[in-house]
C-alpha cells in the first residue's frame, strides 16, 4: 500500500507516495496525506523532507533515497537514463534516446518522461528540446525553469 505524504518545498507543493520502503511517487500539487502511516514510511518521509530542503536550499546535488521504479520496461529504462543527467545540466529526447541505445526514439522517451511518476528525484526537468528550448514538464514550465534555474543549467527560453 502507497503511503502518502505532502509538503511545500520552496513554495512548490509536493506530493509523495512510500511504498515497501521507497519513494513510488513524487508530484507537483497536494494529495491527503495518509492517516496513520506506519513508522516506516514516516521515516521515509522525513529523509524525503530533509533530502528535497537541502536540495531547493542548493545544499544537495545528488539524492540518496530508494525509489521504486513502476512502468513498462521502456520507461525504467529511461528513467534510469534520466538518473545519470549530471546536477546542472540539460539533455535532449535525441541523446537521452541514444544513450539508452534506442536512437530515433525521442518522442517515446518524451512519452515516458511525461509519465515519470517521481519528478525531481527521476530529473525529468533535465530534458530540453534539441535547440535546447525548455519543453513541456508535468509540474509546468514555470517549475522547470524554477529548478534548471536553481541547479545553474544552461536553456534557452
Amino acid at each position: 500500500m502507497i503511503n502518502f505524504f505532502a509538503g511545500c518545498f520552496d513554495g512548490m507543493e509536493l506530493s509523495c507516495g512510500v511504498e515497501d520502503g521507497a519513494v513510488a511517487r513524487l508530484s507537483f500539487g497536494k494529495r491527503d496525506p495518509t492517516p496513520d502511516p506506519p513508522p516506516e514510511a514516516v521515516r521515509l518521509w522525513k529523509q524525503v523532507e530533509e533530502e528535497l530542503a537541502e536540495y531547493f536550499a542548493g545544499e544537495r546535488r545528488a539524492f540518496d533515497l530508494p525509489l521504486r521504479f513502476s512502468g513498462t520496461e521502456f520507461q525504467r529504462l529511461v528513467w534510469e537514463g534520466l538518473l545519470k543527467i549530471p546536477y546542472g545540466e540539460t539533455r535532449s529526447y535525441g541523446e537521452i534516446a541514444s544513450l539508452i541505445g534506442r536512437p530515433g526514439a525521442a518522442r517515446a522517451v518524451g512519452a515516458a518522461c511525461h509519465a515519470n511518476p517521481i519528478c525531481i528525484l527521476i530529473p525529468c526537468h533535465r530534458i530540453v528540446g534539441a535547440s535546447g528550448a525548455l519543453t513541456g514538464f508535468g509540474g509546468g514550465l514555470w517549475a522547470k525553469k524554477r529548478l534548471l534555474t536553481l541547479e545553474g543549467a544552461e536553456f534557452s527560453g
